[in-house]
């Protein structure tokens, strides 16, 4: 579904930081039908649109700073970076990036929830984010596995004004909503599923046609799956899967499809 405003305080684009834009690039575009199309100007660093069509869906970095894993980032919009920042540093969590402008595209800073979880803000002007969320080979959730299921829940409806429903105990899982739109979810990190020292943290979900077809895809590519294929009954079927360089990502196929767009029943809210 094509989205034609932001839609403030909910998740409007992703990106990939990476050790090989050009290796990353051709697993996505060959995996979700992507091109990479990179910003040739010095000041942009590297910085490479993923497009779906002619709309650009994603995007790609090198790593910029010292110690930066490779990994998928979320970003959520806001009215206002700066004001946000200082909520999430009021309630608890840290400022790694900015705030700062980013060209006349918007306004962006890289932020932690107090259990180490990055995420970004993005306060849009020219740029608004995704042009299409909820359909094939675009983004359609975001999930946090959470060391502190509580914890997490007070931060986010608190820095965010997210709306929450579902349990915080072992074995529930809570959704993240927007004006009653749900667009996310949150599972506590099992230890039998979860290493030690796994830290906490948010994976983004891509929308397929066949979850299956696509492990298979993926290993060809050079990726690896992550978590296993598991069928959510009444949603659809996911799976969790890594890229080439490392970086951890889900795909979801939803169990049935609204109208003839075959947007998922369930998803990031559109504007």
């Amino acid at each position: 579904m094509k989205i034609t405003e932001p839609v403030l305080g909910a998740p409007c684009w992703v990106e990939l930081g990476t050790t090989d834009l050009s290796g990353a690039g051709a697993f996505y575009g060959a995996l979700f039908g992507w091109t990479a199309e990179q910003d040739p100007s010095p000041e942009a660093g590297g910085y490479t649109m993923l497009l779906l069509g002619r709309d650009p869906v994603a995007a790609m970095t090198p790593l910029y700073q010292e110690g930066q894993p490779v990994a998928w980032t979320m970003s959520v919009s806001v009215a206002d970076c700066d004001a946000v920042a200082e909520r999430v540093l009021h309630h608890g969590g840290t400022v790694m990036v900015g705030p700062m402008d980013i060209f006349d595209l918007g306004r962006f800073a890289v932020v932690t929830d107090p259990q180490g979880a990055v995420f970004q803000l993005w306060q849009p002007r020219t740029f608004q984010g995704a042009a299409r969320m909820n359909e094939t080979g675009t983004l359609c959730w975001v999930e946090l596995a959470a060391r502190d299921p509580e914890a997490a829940r007070d931060f986010y409806t608190a820095a965010l004004s997210w709306g929450a429903h579902g349990g915080t105990g072992a074995g529930d899982y809570l959704q993240w909503a927007i004006d009653g739109r749900d667009f996310g979810g949150m599972l506590a990190m099992d230890p039998e599923r979860f290493p030690a020292d796994a830290p906490q943290h948010w994976t983004v979900y891509f929308a397929v046609d066949d979850v299956d077809a696509t492990l298979v895809r993926a290993r060809e590519l050079g990726g690896r799956q992550g978590f296993a294929a598991t069928d959510l009954p009444g949603t659809g079927r996911v799976a969790g899967l890594v890229d080439p360089q490392g970086a951890a990502f889900a795909v979801f196929t939803p169990e049935r499809y609204v109208g003839n767009d075959r947007s998922p029943v369930q998803g990031l809210p559109s504007g």
